[in-house]
Formats: C-alpha cells, sequence, structure tokens
C-alpha cells in the first residue's frame, strides 16, 4: 500500500496477495463479519456469498477507478453506493434466476452486500486514488481473501455439523452432526478458533524474525 494515499502503487504481485494474508478483511481486518457469521454454515453459501461479493467487489472498483477524475468530491460517497448498488442489484437477480434455494439460503445478506464496509471502503481509500489495474487487481485479491475466508468457516461449520462437505457426506451412518456448529454459537466458535490460529502463525513468524542467529 502507497505511504501517501494519493500516491499510485506500482503494480504487482503484491497488490494482489495482500488481501488474501496482510489484508484478508476477516482474519486481519475483521470486516464484514455479519455476512460470515451468518451464511457461513455450509461451504456452498459460503463460496455464493464469498463470488458475489468479489464480484461486485472487482466492478465498482474498476469503476470508481474510472470515473475518480469526474465525480465531485462532495457526492462521492454517495455515487459509490449507487455503483455499489447497481452491482448489487445484478448479483440479487442473477442468484435468484440460478438457484432459489442459494437465493433463500443466503437471504437478505445478498442485498446487503451494497452496505458491506469491505466494498465501500476499498472504494474510498484505494479504487478513487488508482489506475483501473491497480483497482481491479487489488479488488481481486480482497475478494479472494474474503472467500476464502468464509470457505475456512464454512467448511468446518459443515463438516462438523453436518458430516458433509458441498453437500457430499464424508463420514458413514454412525457420525454424530455437531448441531452447534450450524447454529449461530457455532460460527462464532469456528471464527474464533480461526483467528487464534492465525494469530498464533503470525506470532511465530514474528518470532523467527527477531531471532538472530549466534554469530551474526
Amino acid at each position: 500500500m502507497p505511504t501517501n494515499p494519493l500516491q499510485v502503487e506500482q503494480l504487482s504481485a503484491d497488490t494482489f496477495l495482500r488481501g488474501l494474508w496482510e489484508e484478508n478483511p476477516v482474519f486481519v481486518m475483521l470486516l464484514g463479519m455479519c455476512p460470515t457469521l451468518a451464511v457461513t454454515n455450509s461451504a456452498m453459501n459460503a463460496l455464493a456469498m464469498g463470488l458475489a461479493t468479489t464480484f461486485v467487489l472487482i466492478c465498482s472498483s474498476a469503476l470508481v477507478s474510472l470515473l475518480r477524475a469526474l465525480v465531485p468530491k462532495q457526492v462521492r460517497i454517495a455515487t459509490y453506493i449507487v455503483i455499489i448498488a447497481t452491482f448489487v442489484t445484478m448479483v440479487d437477480y442473477t442468484i435468484q434466476a440460478i438457484s432459489l434455494t442459494l437465493y433463500n439460503a443466503l437471504g437478505a445478506f445478498i442485498q446487503l452486500i451494497a452496505v458491506n464496509c469491505i466494498i465501500l471502503g476499498r472504494a474510498e481509500a484505494y479504487a478513487s486514488k488508482q489506475p483501473i489495474a491497480n483497482a481491479v487487481v487489488n479488488a481481486a485479491g480482497i475478494g479472494g481473501g474474503f472467500t476464502l475466508a468464509l470457505l475456512c468457516l464454512g467448511a468446518v461449520r459443515e463438516i462438523l455439523g453436518n458430516g458433509s462437505l458441498f453437500g457430499v457426506h464424508l463420514f458413514g451412518p454412525s457420525f454424530q452432526p455437531w448441531v452447534i456448529m450450524v447454529l449461530p454459537p457455532g460460527g462464532f466458535f469456528v471464527l474464533g478458533s480461526w483467528l487464534l490460529t492465525f494469530a498464533w502463525i503470525r506470532r511465530r513468524r514474528e518470532r523467527s524474525r527477531q531471532e538472530v542467529p549466534h554469530g551474526a
């Protein structure tokens, strides 16, 4: 990320990869917690929400970047919301046409993508200040990180709560599902476990970097 918000960042692999780990919207920035906890009771719901959010994120960031020199500062937030809501409406009708069951499972959280702070934050903090290529690549990374986080939660909750993954049963009839995993408390428990795991990994990496070999 450029230190000066008005500075154009040089496009590189890091522009994309930051969103997967260093700036992961769920595990690092703790954004978008409502859909993260609400729709991750199955891997399919998690994947659908992640892909829908990624599509809106990429398309809105591209359009915001293209119009960044034309949008007056006084109405930029309202303009960004209109742009985001347009793509959310497209996603909403598309999912409804493809699978009504999936649409009902995701519920109101499809429409609530329009007010997701991840998307509006990217539009204001990054896309409005960078060329379209940078905005699209960065949005793809953030969307990929969000989708990955949802899948991490959805897979664990579905495996333990239903004994299946993407609807495919993994265990025999003797498996006793952990019903709590597909209920709201299970979402908090799995999210906390993942946050603890990634915090432990980051702590270990920081310690290994600080360790200086003897005789160095």
